[in-house]
């Protein structure tokens, strides 16, 4: 759902990235994609699942180097700062407790899960964003049978676009952005 500030209309030229910090009123999670807020619904049962998978997973095998955040903001353009579900960044991007967002150049992996309310966006816009932005790795995570499958996508430099890597069942291993295997099937007892 996509909204404007509490009372007030949507400025003609759309809201820019620092205003997220700055709203009055603004629920928890909240994210601006082409100038416009966008609010989620109550996350689902399976959702939750997949994020807490993911982030776990990613958390116990990343490098020392890098750290996994989840629900953070990432500032693209001064028109675009997204919530991805997971993110991959750089250790020295954290600069403190109060932080509320990274930079796109300090992102290694943006992680999507997708929802009745988020499909569009996920599935096209926001990998075109992060992809513009220069973000190296993307996935899409996929929940419609109960299970996830992971689309995994790598950024062509010669392109500026994502281009799909493998869709993973059960079984999730690669060797970048580092090495990982996560058995996917574990969403089952989380």
């Amino acid at each position: 759902m996509t909204s404007s500030r509490s009372g007030s209309s949507r400025p003609p030229e759309g809201f820019k990235a620092q205003d997220l910090d700055h709203l009055p009123a603004l629920p928890n999670h909240a994210e601006l994609i082409d100038g416009s807020l966008v609010f989620f619904a109550p996350q689902t049962d399976i959702h939750c699942r997949a994020l807490m998978l993911f982030h776990y997973a990613l958390d116990r095998t990343a490098p020392d180097d890098l750290l996994v955040r989840g629900r953070m903001t990432i500032v693209l353009d001064e028109d675009q700062r997204p919530e991805p579900d997971v993110i991959v960044i750089r250790a020295e991007a954290q600069k403190g407790p109060d932080q509320t967002f990274y930079f796109a150049q300090d992102v290694k992996l943006t992680v999507e899960v997708v929802t009745d309310d988020t499909r569009s966006r996920d599935r096209k816009r926001k990998p075109l964003l992060h992809a513009e932005a220069g973000i190296p790795h993307f996935w899409r995570v996929e929940t419609d049978t109960g299970r996830a499958v992971v689309y995994v996508h790598e950024l062509d430099p010669a392109t500026s676009s994502y281009a799909l890597t493998g869709i993973h069942r059960d079984r999730l291993r690669l060797t970048v952005p580092f090495d990982l295997e996560i058995d996917l099937t574990e969403i089952d007892r989380i």
